[in-house]
């Protein structure tokens, strides 16, 4: 069995939705030049000296970049990140706020200091004989998580502080999501038993720690999914409402049309 590697160091975000990136975190920085995208189905422009971070990469679409794009990508498999990530519960919060929106627009000083991390991080990368090249890495990785913690609070404000509790059930909260408990589970009541909290509580923390319920995050989660799925033709539309565990198509149908703007046909074209 191959192992993969921690981190993979690119210059294009053309390669984002391929397979060997499943599990990666992106986290990019625009030196020139401009790309658009849909991330969560929404447009984006990420222009020169903006970083970004994408937790989800299979949810990047209609990637277009300018003739003179030039940018760092560094790719970070989700396991070196919780090694490389502070004690810090903030990460909590960042990681919600960046799956609504993956772009960070930096002022002059920030992107200077950006691009210090990404070079220092191509550097240590280089230099595999280094006889601690996987603590080096940590090191480096760090640093750029830091900093970008920093620009966080610096663009969009600190707001309430995310107590161990809150970060805690958080985390457990939204590691359920990303496993797929949604795909058969959209009730409140089924995250909060696992999370050994009453539903009401689930949803103030989620409300304070992201802005928003918890059943926001639910049906968020569920919806991307289904519109990934629907952009997959090799599927049919019951294999895919069998999938989500819906009780009929109909049912499914209504879904779709209620979170999605419109039936599951009409998505599809």
């Amino acid at each position: 069995m191959t192992t993969r590697p921690d981190i993979i160091i690119e210059d294009t975000l053309a390669n984002l939705a391929d397979d060997r990136f499943t599990g990666y975190l992106a986290h990019a920085f625009c030196r020139r030049g401009y790309s658009t995208f849909t991330f969560n189905n929404q447009p984006f422009r990420f222009e020169a000296g903006d970083c970004l971070i994408f937790s989800r990469c299979d949810l990047v679409q209609n990637i277009v970049q300018s003739p003179d794009f030039v940018v760092d990508v560094v790719y970070v498999t989700q396991e070196f990140i919780e090694v490389s990530t502070p004690q810090s519960n903030y990460g909590t919060k960042g990681h919600m706020a960046l799956f609504i929106n993956p772009i960070m627009r930096l002022n002059p000083e920030q992107q200077e200091v950006c691009m210090l991390n990404f070079d220092y991080i191509k550097r240590r990368h280089a230099l595999t004989r280094h006889h601690f090249h996987r603590e080096a890495m940590i090191n480096a990785i760090q640093r750029m998580i830091i900093d970008f913690f920093d620009f966080h609070v610096e663009l969009y404000g600190s707001g309430e502080k995310v107590t161990n509790q809150y970060a805690q059930i958080m985390d457990g909260f939204l590691a359920l999501l990303e496993g797929g408990a949604f795909f058969e589970n959209r009730e409140i009541t089924y995250y909060a038993d696992k999370l050994c909290v009453t539903p009401k509580y689930l949803s103030e923390v989620s409300k304070k720690v992201s802005g928003f319920p918890a059943n926001y995050w639910i049906t968020r989660y569920t919806a991307l999914e289904i519109s990934r799925l629907l952009r997959d033709k090799s599927l049919t539309l019951t294999e895919i409402s069998d999938r989500f565990n819906f009780s009929s198509p109909s049912y499914f149908t209504r879904y779709v049309q209620k979170y999605l703007g419109t039936n599951p046909t009409d998505f599809r074209e």
